[in-house]
């Protein structure tokens, strides 16, 4: 599901919400979204186990997660207290990716992914080319200090790429700093979804 490279706006009609935020995608959404994909299909009441299976489905393609890693948050939320399903997204907000969506320094998450993967940027001063590392309390990300690097993310600023805020995070536009100042509480959860439904399709 990480490299999901087929039609966006496709994955945003079937499953009735802005998961894929290109251009495109977003268009098909609001000009189609009451019409899933397809030539004569129609929307039908799905079964529990279909609505389940769509909300798992929205949490592996918002977060750009695969089926085993998915998981594997699934396994480490358990063992945490409280809520296991707000447990299971607050791990994912905490993802290096999301957060540099989240202050503005990407248009996507995917083109957050592609930047992290290719070596962009850096925690406490090291690389970190890992999308799904865990941020935690005091961490800051800095871009690459590479000239062509540095003026692409300020021309992405330029372009007016706004974050779609992140009370835990404070942003310095500036300096492209990002500095970790706590850790998401539940009002910080970006993705609309009901995650108690997820947690009891993966316990089965």
């Amino acid at each position: 599901m990480a490299r999901y490279s087929g039609p966006k706006g496709r994955v945003n009609r079937r499953l009735q919400s802005l998961i894929y935020e290109t251009s495109g995608a977003a268009k098909a959404l609001e000009k189609r979204g009451n019409q899933p994909p397809g030539m004569h299909t129609r929307f039908r009441r799905p079964s529990n186990y279909g609505m389940a299976l769509m909300e798992k489905q929205k949490i592996k393609h918002y977060y750009g997660l695969g089926e085993r890693q998915l998981r594997r948050y699934f396994g480490k939320a358990t063992r945490q207290k409280g809520n296991t399903g707000e447990n299971l997204l607050l791990l994912c907000e905490q993802r290096l990716d999301n957060v540099i969506r989240r202050v503005g320094l990407a248009k996507t998450r995917s083109q957050a992914r592609q930047g992290v993967a290719h070596g962009h940027f850096r925690v406490n001063g090291i690389k970190v080319d890992r999308p799904s590392y865990l941020l935690r309390p005091g961490d800051i990300i800095t871009v690459r200090p590479r000239q062509n690097i540095l003026k692409m993310y300020q021309a992405i600023r330029e372009q007016g790429v706004e974050g779609e805020g992140c009370e835990w995070v404070s942003f310095d536009s500036d300096t492209l700093t990002a500095n970790v100042q706590g850790m998401p509480s539940a009002s910080d959860i970006s993705l609309p979804v009901d995650a108690n439904t997820v947690v009891e399709f993966l316990s089965r």
